[in-house]
């Protein structure tokens, strides 16, 4: 699969670079993005922001490889001046989401992050589909998950199934 035609891959490359993110990381967003694509075939997703926030969802590791990296990321994004749809789809990446009572409970502001639009959970549910850069099963996913709580496992879980009615 390719990136669309409407997406300029180079821009966002360039955004990670400028940011200080790691060849590793930026493996990894296009893995994500890769995954993110064969979600998008259909109508009522519109790919573009969906695919460049894929791209951008880690520039916040440029800064930290804590949880707070999808918060800094979404700043990050603003800062840089692209759409305040690409800043949420990057700050709400991670998992299934955080609520804003369970980035308080980590110490961390306490600002909603649980996906909401399509591109959002797209993002986040390709991002828990690659590794590295490489893809895995959504069970493989869920096995390294264990530890957390188990009301974010089923969100996880959740948001995987929601998410393969759009799969191609």
């Amino acid at each position: 699969m390719t990136i669309p035609t409407s997406v300029d891959e180079s821009v966002y490359i360039r955004h990670l670079v400028g940011a200080g993110c790691s060849q590793k990381v930026i493996a990894h967003a296009r893995a994500v993005a890769e995954v993110v694509m064969e979600y998008i075939d259909d109508e009522a997703v519109d790919g573009t922001p969906a695919v460049c926030g894929a791209l951008l969802h880690d520039i916040g590791r440029s800064v930290s490889h804590s949880l707070d990296h999808a918060m800094i990321g979404g700043d990050i994004c603003r800062e840089l001046g692209l759409p305040e749809e690409i800043a949420r789809i990057v700050e709400r990446h991670l998992g299934a989401g955080q609520t804003a009572d369970e980035y308080l409970q980590l110490g961390l502001l306490p600002r909603d992050c649980m996906p909401v639009s399509l591109p959002e959970k797209i993002v986040a549910h390709a991002d828990n589909l690659v590794k590295g850069s490489s893809v895995i099963h959504i069970e493989e996913r869920m096995m390294k998950i264990l530890d957390l709580p188990k009301k974010k496992r089923r969100r996880t879980y959740r948001l995987a199934l929601e998410m393969e009615l759009f799969r191609r």
